[in-house]
């Protein structure tokens, strides 16, 4: 079986707070590993967190740029709204009020 591709490591000193600290060694010491792979993990998911938000950021920004020239009742026609002539509302169309799984 081929073994998991290592990542680059750099030594560097981090000041961190006391609290985290402790709470880290307590987690390194139940899981029986050293302290450099508890700090390593949190930062992984934590940067992995970041990213996401900011995907999710980049995802509605878009959304917004991309519908923002249309006016509500366009909107509502691309929801799937039918419209009278003077703007009101006769019915929703049955394939917009369908719910996707």
């Amino acid at each position: 079986m081929p073994s998991k591709p290592t990542a680059l490591k750099r030594r560097t000193t981090l000041t961190l707070p006391a609290d985290s600290l402790q709470q880290a060694q307590k987690i390194a010491h139940a899981r029986r590993v050293n302290l450099s792979t508890v700090i390593s993990e949190v930062i992984s998911a934590g940067l992995n967190l970041e990213s996401a938000r900011h995907r999710r950021t980049q995802i509605l920004d878009n959304y917004r740029k991309a519908f923002a020239a249309f006016s509500p009742d366009e909107l509502a026609i691309l929801d799937g709204v039918i419209l009278e002539t003077d703007g009101v509302i006769l019915e929703k169309t049955k394939s917009s009020s369908k719910r996707h799984p």
